[in-house]
């Protein structure tokens, strides 16, 4: 069965850490859904979301050559440690917009807490956040419109509550 999952993973803050984590995805064949990368609250460490699907074994897989990595302090997969998590998803939508229907497309933006980031001759771009599916209800309602264009961000996760992720990675620096 393919499911998605949402690995979170510490590593070293330095040039090349990103490709040696894409090259194990690439050599194995493991397709990367999405993925955000981002410095911690500690310079010398980066944060990577990185959402994967696949069946129970490619995902072993994933989790055990991600701990392989000399550079990589932590891995967990949220989905495996059955935490409570909040994910969401960062989007611009570049979508028509006649000034007859400028007012409708604020209407939907509102609904959806979004927020319009331009506002052209022809067009508006959205920026929108939350979960996969508020994006996904947000594109529907704004595809009869026209959207010419859409660029997503990673998603990016965190444990609610006191985090039982051991941060000594975070320390090392």
């Amino acid at each position: 069965m393919i499911r998605r999952h949402i690995f979170y993973v510490l590593v070293e803050n330095r040039s090349g850490v990103l490709a040696r984590v894409a090259g194990l995805f690439s050599a194995r064949g493991f397709n990367i859904e999405s993925l955000s990368v981002a410095e911690t609250e500690n310079p010398e460490v980066s944060r990577m979301t990185i959402v994967v699907p696949g069946d129970d074994k490619i995902l072993d897989q994933v989790r055990k050559q991600l701990n392989k990595l000399v550079d990589v302090h932590e891995c967990h997969d949220f989905s495996m440690e059955a935490q409570d998590i909040i994910s969401r998803e960062l989007i611009l939508c570049k979508v028509n917009a006649t000034p007859t229907q400028r007012g409708e497309i604020v209407e939907i933006a509102n609904i959806f807490r979004a927020r319009i980031a331009d506002v052209g001759l022809e067009t508006m771009v959205i920026e929108a956040t939350g979960e996969q599916e508020k994006i996904k209800a947000l594109l529907k309602l704004l595809e009869p419109y026209g959207i010419t264009e859409v660029a997503r961000g990673g998603r990016v996760a965190m444990t609610r509550g006191k985090s039982e992720v051991n941060h000594a990675a975070l320390a090392l620096a």
